[in-house]
């Protein structure tokens, strides 16, 4: 992914949700930001920030105005390191129902995080364009079948129940996404309905989410989009000791990083400060030479 073209077509309007949005925003040529939207109590970096509906549309139309191309919009803390709080359908639909409308209206393309396909379908009824699946097709039998009939992209990610740092981390989510891939194809999922996303701490030592950056080129094998959320996570906290709402820095650095190995979206808290590291990054390679 080029950081140039971000100078471009940084200033082209924004994708109008549709049955090839996707496909819309990509052809840009330039990185995308996804902006992060939590309604939950007990997310590891804003939890509780915005569980209020009105202070989740309020940064909702924040992130949009910020220049946010896709919002992610997720109502059961999906934390990587343990300490959330598993909900029910019943009140991850109730989070969602009191914001989730709302901001489909602000005509930015809205994907739903969820790992259950009956929270997904309502999401996608009530104009979610997307659904980011942290455990890639591979934990709920019904998600696959849905996100095939309902024709929208899917945000396969990498997962494991525990890290282990004797594995071949590079490995073990090549063989997964192989396996979710599989899943996709016998459903019907269209392959460039596909973002693949190597799970940036989910079961995975700090030392590893490192390596899935570094090495990210190598899952471009695949041939499809590839999604890197490095915001705030904790392997930033084992290079400088940091909270989370102290890693800002870190997390640019890892999003320009990934950028520059392939990630053609970045998954990311904060939205104006990441469009404009992406847009300086884009000016400075643009710069002549001579």
């Amino acid at each position: 992914m080029a950081l140039a073209n971000t100078i471009e077509n940084q200033a082209k309007p924004k994708q109008k949700p549709g049955p090839a949005w996707l496909a819309g925003l990509l052809a840009l040529g330039r990185p995308l930001v996804m902006g992060v939207l939590n309604v939950t109590p007990d997310s590891f970096s804003d939890g509780g920030k915005f569980l209020d509906p009105t202070a989740a549309n309020i940064h909702a139309g924040a992130m949009a105005e910020q220049g946010a191309d896709i919002l992610d919009v997720g109502a059961e803390s999906t934390r990587p390191y343990g300490g959330m709080q598993p909900v029910g359908g019943d009140e991850e639909l109730a989070r969602l129902k009191a914001v989730l409308p709302a901001i489909a209206a602000l005509g930015v393309p809205v994907s739903i995080d969820t790992n259950k396909a009956s929270t997904a379908a309502w999401a996608l009824d009530h104009g979610a364009t997307m659904v980011n699946d942290i455990w890639g097709l591979q934990r709920d039998p019904e998600m696959a079948a849905l996100v095939a009939a309902r024709h929208v992209p899917i945000l396969v990610m990498h997962n494991r129940d525990e890290a282990d740092a004797g594995i071949d981390i590079v490995a073990d989510v090549m063989g997964f996404f192989d396996r979710s891939l599989a899943i996709a194809a016998k459903a019907g999922i269209a392959r460039d309905r596909i973002v693949l996303d190597p799970g940036i701490g989910f079961g995975k030592t700090p030392e590893q989410s490192l390596t899935c950056i570094a090495r990210l080129g190598e899952f471009k094998r695949f041939g499809l989009p590839l999604l890197v959320g490095a915001s705030r996570k904790r392997f930033i906290n084992a290079v400088t000791p940091s909270k989370p709402d102290e890693r800002l820095g870190g997390s640019i650095s890892a999003h320009l990083l990934a950028v520059r190995n392939g990630a053609a979206i970045v998954r990311v808290h904060d939205v104006a400060e990441t469009v404009q590291a992406l847009r300086v990054a884009a000016a400075i390679e643009a710069a002549p030479r001579t």
